[in-house]
């Protein structure tokens, strides 16, 4: 019985431990406030422990959520020791942010729909109803901003203005282009004198972390210049598309994204309600648009440069991610599952690794260049059943739950070896285990 594992306490003992009551912290110290897919994965979790607290976990999000309708990433502590977080961003800046509490500018993968999704399962018809009618005027505002503001050529895709907005903070399609386009002559000056350590004074994520789990000086120097840029442009997406060239129709995102119109049409659906036209008019050219980031040359799907449309051919985490999305063709989706067999590519001995293990960018430790993370093995795992991989489906939700019990909730996993890395007592991991073994115990 999940109950009584050893591995389901220690998870349930995280979420105690990262409780801040009304939401819950990634991990103590390095990630303090409340981050908008974390909360989402957090509540798949909580859903099994108590379904009062995993709603609450989701309503928290929309305190942040902005008057035009974005979800920011990050909903900021009102603690006067974070007020250097909070003045780094400047969300007030823009006047549709909300008048009460400090965000930032920009938004992450659209889990939300998932999430209220997950919870109303476990609630009876009449509770699911009421609770589906609580979020879906929010939902229906986020994903028309998405829609409105990030899809302004209407071609169906949306883009990215910053690598913090896929989650997948330094994934090597954006630093690829980072280091080619984007790098300040500053940067690219301590870059050439090797003058690293002098960015690594001002960080504080290398105090809690490792060094060398997480990204490199030039790459964090890059993402703060890029986040001022916003900042500058108090997060206006005119002015920002105006004078940037730095926008990607993120392969990870898209696929959520996808997922997220499906769900929310179920949303509407059980409330007996009809979307927008114009929204669902637009979800259609999206499922439509998503074949362009398909690549028949390698197999394989690939984030898109806004402007050129150049794809970039660099693989990673989000190259399975199209099996979450559900819309592909099943052959294609068996391709992307031969990638996740092959050895040099997808299938280490704790996959699912973040960039394939042959992939230049390979480093077994390193954030989101290499090492094994629950809450994507937990979205490839989601697709593999729906498309009828059952038995891949199986193996790798068993892969990762033996990873965890070995090492600990923790943040992310050397693939090879399965060994912890990043923060400990990680919540997402945490919730995402209590989920697996929950799902590994109804089947």
């Amino acid at each position: 019985m999940p109950e009584s594992s050893d591995l389901y306490k220690q998870a349930k003992a995280v979420l105690d431990m990262n409780d801040r009551g009304a939401y819950t912290q990634p991990a103590h110290g390095l990630y303090p406030h409340q981050w908008l897919w974390d909360s989402c994965f957090i509540a798949i979790g909580l859903r099994h422990l108590d379904t009062e607290r995993a709603k609450l976990e989701l309503t928290s999000l929309l305190r942040g959520q902005w008057h035009n309708g974005m979800l920011p990433n990050i909903v900021f502590r009102p603690d006067p020791q974070y007020r250097t977080d909070r003045n780094m961003w400047r969300s007030w800046l823009n006047p549709s942010a909300p008048n009460d509490l400090a965000t930032t500018g920009i938004t992450q993968p659209p889990m939300l729909a998932e999430a209220v999704v997950q919870v109303g399962a476990k609630l009876s018809r009449t509770e699911r109803r009421s609770w589906y009618r609580l979020m879906y005027p929010s939902l229906v505002s986020y994903h028309e901003w998405l829609y409105r503001e990030r899809d302004p050529h209407n071609e169906g895709l949306v883009l990215q203005v910053h690598p913090w907005e896929t989650g997948l903070d330094n994934t090597p399609p954006w630093m690829a282009e980072l280091h080619e386009h984007q790098l300040a002559w500053w940067i690219r000056l301590i870059e050439k004198f090797r003058l690293e350590w002098v960015i690594d004074l001002f960080r504080r994520d290398t105090r809690s972390v490792p060094a060398d789990e997480r990204f490199s000086a030039v790459e964090s120097a890059a993402m703060f210049t890029i986040q001022l840029r916003l900042r500058r442009k108090a997060y206006d997406i005119d002015k920002i598309l105006d004078h940037s060239m730095f926008a990607i129709e993120d392969l990870a995102f898209n696929s959520i994204f996808i997922r997220a119109n499906a769900r929310l049409r179920e949303i509407a659906k059980s409330l007996d309600k009809q979307l927008p036209e114009e929204l669902l008019q637009q979800m259609k050219k999206t499922d439509k648009a998503f074949e362009d980031l398909w690549d028949p040359y390698s197999s394989q799907y690939y984030s898109r440069d806004f402007i050129t449309h150049k794809l970039l051919k660099t693989p990673s985490i989000a190259t399975l991610l199209p099996l979450y999305a559900g819309s592909i063709a099943k052959e294609r989706a068996g391709q992307l599952v031969k990638m996740l067999e092959n050895k040099h590519l997808f299938g280490s001995a704790y996959p699912v690794p973040s960039v394939p293990t042959s992939s230049f960018w390979f480093h077994p430790k390193r954030y989101w260049q290499g090492p094994s993370w629950v809450n994507t093995n937990w979205l490839v795992i989601d697709g593999l059943r729906r498309y009828g991989f059952i038995e891949h489906a199986e193996a790798l939700s068993e892969s990762t739950l033996e990873m965890v019990t070995r090492s600990g909730c923790y943040e992310y996993f050397d693939p090879l070896t399965g060994e912890p890395a990043g923060a400990g007592n990680f919540s997402w991991t945490a919730a995402l285990a209590i989920d697996l073994l929950k799902t590994d115990k109804i089947k």
